[in-house]
């Protein structure tokens, strides 16, 4: 927790009720120990989207389909959603989600590693993206996620502090999370100082990264 944890609960307690299918997809979610992003997260997400109006939207990790399925409800009617996922136990169940939610029409799952397919999509199509996939990944995206963005595209980044790890010594983390925390401090340095980007560090949830393409 990068925030302390009684501001969180108050902000948590202010916000509305979700639709019934994201409460059903956020519950089982929970019962089954499946990370989605936080009620902090939603609220950011649907605000951006409703200030940014995006068309094409690029989501790298989809996991159950719960993020997509919540832009998906901010969006307009013509807008479109492409999400990527890698985990083939997950993505089934992402599948069945989207089509409970009626969003079929709007949202197109790509399965696979967003390594090999963000390469065969046209490059300038996207003006949101939104990256919540393997975090150690997230610096070897950047650059096909760039290639794939407009100008004046908005990226953000999820997870990018580590509830608060990142901060520490690589020698404090533990030895598993050595790559991520290493990999997660490459990608801040280059956010933060690519030419292309505007960017700024955002402490909710457990910290986000909000970029826009010059």
């Amino acid at each position: 927790m990068i925030v302390d944890e009684r501001i969180v609960s108050y902000m948590n307690s202010l916000e509305s009720a979700n639709t019934e299918v994201l409460t059903r997809i956020e519950r089982e979610a929970h019962k089954d120990n499946v990370p989605i992003i936080r009620k902090e997260m939603e609220s950011f997400l649907r605000v951006m989207l409703s200030i940014t109006r995006p068309t094409r939207i690029l989501e790298l990790g989809t996991a159950i389909g719960y993020s997509a399925i919540l832009m998906s409800e901010c969006i307009d009617a013509e807008a479109k959603i492409i999400t990527i996922e890698n985990y083939e136990k997950r993505i089934p169940i992402a599948k069945e989600n989207i089509r409970l939610a009626g969003k079929s029409n709007v949202i197109e799952l790509l399965e696979g590693d967003a390594l090999e397919i963000m390469p065969t999509l046209e490059a300038n199509q996207f003006d949101f993206v939104f990256m919540d996939a393997a975090k150690a990944q997230y610096i070897n995206f950047l650059p096909e996620v760039l290639r794939l963005m407009n100008k004046g595209a908005v990226l953000i980044t999820d997870n990018i502090l580590q509830e608060g790890d990142l901060i520490q010594s690589k020698y404090v983390v533990r030895r598993r999370d050595r790559t991520i925390h290493k990999r997660m401090r490459e990608y801040l340095e280059a956010v933060k100082n690519h030419q292309e980007l505007e960017t700024s560090i955002v402490p909710i949830g457990d910290g986000i990264t909000i970029s826009v393409k010059k």
